[in-house]
């Protein structure tokens, strides 16, 4: 019963102008994502984020730490973090080329390439499982705009 009422009440809330704000609708979808996130994936001991830096580096085996952190628009300090946590639980190894010792390249280990393909279906699982409110050709347009809006259209 208390859900019902908070739920009549949340019905009630105006949002104006700000309800066609692209900041404010994406982070109501990035919240509803992560939520359904850890309600799926919550065993697997990683944020959404670490996960998608664990599978970037594993599609690209020493790319500097510094592009990666850019390209998924990272604070420097939060990957230097993130990184060292994956270094920790022997995901990731870091090296530095001879050419640049300012530079950090990364790469899975071992460890970490089993751990990303052992759970690779849960997490594609998991992507599929974003589409479930909109249908298929809906989805592929709001990624395709996104896309566009990111920067990401000539990704791969």
């Amino acid at each position: 019963m208390n859900r019902q009422i908070r739920s009549a009440a949340e019905d009630g809330i105006v949002f104006g102008e700000i309800s066609s704000s692209l900041g404010f609708l994406l982070r109501l979808a990035q919240v509803k994502c992560f939520d359904s996130f850890f309600d799926t994936l919550a065993h697997h001991g990683l944020k959404p984020g670490e996960f998608t830096v664990l599978w970037v580096i594993g599609l690209n085996p020493g790319v500097p730490q510094g592009a990666i952190a850019r390209r998924l628009r990272i604070k420097p300090a939060h990957m230097t973090k993130l990184v060292q946590r994956a270094v920790d639980a022997g995901l990731v190894e870091r090296s530095t080329p001879d050419d640049d010792r300012r530079s950090v390249h990364l790469s899975l280990s071992d460890q970490g390439t089993r751990f990303v393909e052992r759970n690779k279906p849960d997490f594609l699982n998991f992507i599929a499982a974003e589409k479930v409110d909109m249908e298929e050709g809906e989805f592929a347009e709001l990624v395709r705009l996104l896309q566009k809006f990111t920067g990401m259209e000539q990704a791969g």
